[in-house]
């Protein structure tokens, strides 16, 4: 597996959202990122938390395939989290009068276990939220618990339950913060004060300085009329996931080829080696892609792929439906509502375009 020199160690254009971050945090207050997949959300949480010196726990909720399952990610990610022989005492003597006990996993790493009655994930669940508070309090430190994909828990707590208690909990756990990472923010967050932070594409002078010197650092240098670097630029669009990806493709072609082309200097990157790799890396996507529309509804693809052919930002013209044949009123207000909450659309805010660059290209480069 070829490392990607591209990841970025630092913070790429999010200084003001970070500020606000650290802001929240410094009061124990709550929030959520809103945000699509790949702008920067969990890098955004990290580097606050580093900042203030506070331990992450972390779950995933779309790894939680049901109530089990998301009690055993929790479970984990505070063991990873309170790992010193110091805290581990502090832990065995906390659970001494709750249902849960301390044993040795399979490769030597302590672990929480629990052998529970029917129903019993309910308090094991309150349980396992009231611990980080413990912690905080004994060890005197920051908590920061940060939950991913949070609105797909509802994929299995169709009655609400969990979703409701663990909002509950926000508000009451004065030392411990939460960040809840979503691709927009419901209306539900004012009801409990949890302040949003909203990730906006990057600017291009963001992408570029940081773009220049990691290709800089491999050996790799843009072309100096700036065609390639723009062409690139249009291409990713501010978002930095996609930025990455197409980045890494470059490197990757121009290594194996060695740019040693005529009288073309060794290093140099043009406008054209741009445009190869960006569709070899959408040959590489495709099979992604296409699995990803096969799962939306043809009302949303239709969407979707108009946008991709013909940027607007009034889809809900009377000219663009007709242009298009897209359904009018509310059926097509749930498609860009339903687009939107998946991260694949922005909403009016950022002009309806299509948040994932690289597949607006895909499909371009497939029906166009």
């Amino acid at each position: 597996m070829v490392v990607n020199p591209f990841v970025p160690q630092y913070l790429v254009g999010r200084e003001q959202e970070l500020q606000q971050v650290l802001e929240i945090l410094s009061v124990d207050g709550d929030l959520l990122i809103a945000g699509v997949p790949g702008s920067g959300r969990r890098s955004l949480i990290r580097w606050a938390a580093d900042k203030i010196g506070a331990r992450v726990i972390e779950i995933d909720c779309m790894r939680a395939t049901d109530g089990e399952r998301f009690l055993l990610l929790l479970a984990e990610s505070l063991m990873s989290v309170f790992a010193a022989p110091e805290e581990l005492t502090l832990i065995e003597q906390w659970i001494r009068s709750h249902p849960l006990s301390l044993e040795e996993s399979p490769n030597g790493q302590p672990r929480l276990v629990w052998h529970l009655s029917a129903g019993g994930e309910w308090t094991l669940l309150q349980t396992l939220l009231h611990l980080p508070q413990v912690m905080a309090e004994k060890l005197n430190c920051r908590v920061l618990m940060m939950f991913r994909n949070f609105p797909h828990i509802r994929s299995w707590d169709r009655a609400g339950k969990w979703e409701a208690f663990l909002r509950q909990e926000i508000a009451n756990h004065a030392h411990v913060s939460y960040a809840l990472i979503a691709t927009v923010a419901e209306p539900w967050v004012e009801d409990i004060s949890l302040q949003v932070v909203s990730l906006a594409p990057l600017g291009d002078e963001e992408l570029r300085t940081w773009l220049l010197a990691a290709m800089s650092s491999v050996g790799l240098t843009f072309d100096a009329d700036g065609q390639a670097i723009a062409l690139f630029l249009s291409y990713v669009q501010g978002h930095l996931g996609d930025a990455i990806a197409l980045a890494r493709r470059i490197w990757l072609d121009c290594r194996d080829s060695l740019l040693l082309n005529g009288n073309q200097p060794e290093g140099l990157i043009q406008a054209h080696h741009v445009h190869r790799s960006a569709l070899a890396l959408m040959e590489d996507l495709s099979i992604t892609y296409e699995s990803l529309i096969l799962l939306l509804p043809p009302s949303q693809v239709q969407v979707l792929e108009s946008l991709a052919l013909d940027p607007t930002d009034s889809p809900h013209s009377r000219e663009y439906i007709k242009k298009h044949r897209l359904s009018r009123g509310g059926s097509l207000q749930g498609a860009l509502a339903s687009l939107e909450h998946k991260g694949l659309v922005y909403g009016s805010k950022y002009s309806y375009q299509i948040a994932l660059p690289l597949l607006g290209f895909w499909l371009k480069q497939r029906i166009g």
